[in-house]
């Protein structure tokens, strides 16, 4: 083929002179560089290649990353990992093999991108999220995305949802808020994780996380100094009490004091409060996880303690009774998961007690289990895991549902997190008005929480930071 039919097959001598005739219109003081751009914006956007590897989660256990392909460049995506219980919640793919990453590596989700997914979506419009999900939905054909794994396609679907905001040239936020139909972008509460026990800690304590809520900041900005201040503060009480190695932190970053009494623990945290000043504008929240002590129709406190365990029982009576009792005497607004995850009517009662009950376990991003609870009046707040449900389009079905009720809604991290910073955006796109991503420490954490700062300072005078009203940011 000669140069001069190159050029007729693919029209470059009218592209070039369109993009000529641009530059000179708009008096560009870099002609040269408003070429090569308005060249890119004439390239049709389609994903041209998907190549995923596996890496390692904040604790250490392989997960996936994937990095996606357009003409407009390269969208890295990785995807958390928690302590899945499999009945409810999508389907993490592992490979099961003792002898390496014991039995954790995820080769086989990698090699189902990598020859699978890729093929099935290379030559997609970014932009289509919806399309692009129900493309690997349709691919797996299974229930719980169990064939070609759960964090296979989440780890696709979240590069695509950054590829296709780059081809609308929005930011990431702005895209979400985009396919979910909002138009009021909301820098979120963040529910800092202050002090960690369950089974995220070494410590004797059984519920999971004691948590801050800084609803009286003015500004995102200012919520995370108020954490910040709070933890270091918290850390000093808990030095002075129980000496340097009570400092030691759980998986999510919360510090960690051999404590058993979620009493002595929220001590703890009110006079960290006290120190800082901002008593009123600071409230608490505890995420129970009472799943993981309940032990048939009881309640063990004191299962992590094996001289104890057995000798502090609770009836679900017993526990609404101490929830009555915590709430009275401590600025709690936000209870999570109260009981066991099958326990439906003990977990309603708590409704009468507390401002807010989040549903985690008893939830787990299941539409089926959301409208239930919705139905059954169960709680009244959800907590979203993405790696819970699979796609990006999915976790806005979710929402949604959460929305029209209406709802609380908190975008949550997991206990093995990545340095990607998707659910800082998510959050701000779905205006959730609360966001968990952890202790304001660590690297995997810090990442979402820096992310809502850029992404305040981008917004600047119309950033709005949900405050008081972190339920109903609609």
């Amino acid at each position: 083929m000669s140069v001069q039919e190159y050029l007729n097959k693919h029209m470059l001598s009218r592209k070039i002179e369109d993009a000529v005739n641009a530059a000179v219109r708009a008096k560009s003081p870099d002609p040269v560089l408003f070429i090569s751009n308005h060249m890119r914006k004439a390239v049709p956007s389609v994903i041209t290649k998907i190549k995923a590897r596996q890496i390692l989660d904040s604790r250490g256990i392989p997960t996936v990353e994937v990095d996606l392909f357009t003409h407009k460049g390269m969208f890295r995506a990785s995807v958390p990992s928690g302590d899945p219980s499999g009945m409810y919640e999508a389907l993490e793919l592992r490979d099961g093999d003792k002898g390496t990453y014991l039995g954790n590596s995820v080769n086989r989700a990698v090699k189902n991108i990598n020859e699978r997914i890729s093929e099935a979506l290379v030559g997609m419009d970014p932009i289509l999220q919806s399309q692009i999900d129900q493309a690997m939905i349709d691919l797996d054909k299974t229930e719980k995305k169990g064939e070609l794994g759960a964090n296979a396609i989440l780890a696709v679907s979240i590069a695509a949802c950054k590829a296709g905001a780059v081809e609308k040239e929005v930011p990431l936020y702005k895209h979400i808020a985009d396919l979910a139909g909002k138009t009021n972008l909301t820098l979120p509460v963040p529910a800092f994780t202050v002090i960690s026990g369950g089974k995220h800690a070494g410590n004797n304590l059984a519920i999971q996380d004691i948590m801050i809520l800084p609803i009286g900041a003015s500004s995102f900005g200012e919520a995370l100094q108020m954490g910040s201040e709070t933890y270091h503060h918290l850390k000093a009480v808990i030095a002075e009490k129980y000496g340097a190695h009570g400092c030691n932190v759980g998986e999510d970053g919360g510090l960690a004091p051999n404590i058993s009494s979620i009493r002595e623990g929220l001590d703890l945290v009110k006079e960290a409060i006290n120190r800082t000043g901002y008593n009123e504008k600071i409230k608490m929240a505890i995420d129970v996880a009472a799943t993981d002590f309940c032990k048939g129709t009881k309640y063990d406190l004191d299962f992590k303690s094996p001289n104890k365990s057995g000798q502090n029982f609770k009836s679900g009576e017993d526990m609404i009774e101490m929830y009555k009792e915590l709430c009275a005497d401590y600025p709690i607004v936000s209870i999570e998961d109260p009981f066991d995850k099958e326990d439906w009517e003990h977990t309603k009662s708590v409704l009468q007690i507390c401002q807010q009950v989040v549903g985690d376990d008893l939830l787990m991003s299941n539409p089926k289990r959301i409208e239930r609870a919705i139905h059954d009046s169960t709680c009244n707040a959800l907590l979203l895991k993405i790696n819970q449900i699979g796609t990006v389009t999915e976790a806005i079905e979710v929402v949604k549902l959460a929305n029209d009720v209406p709802w609380g809604v908190v975008i949550s991290h997991r206990s093995g997190e990545t340095e990607d910073s998707f659910i800082a955006d998510l959050s701000v796109g779905l205006a959730s008005g609360q966001i968990k991503a952890g202790a304001p420490c660590r690297g995997e954490r810090l990442a979402k929480y820096n992310q809502l700062l850029h992404i305040e300072e981008e917004l600047g005078d119309h950033a709005i930071y949900a405050g008081e009203d972190y339920r109903q940011c609609l």
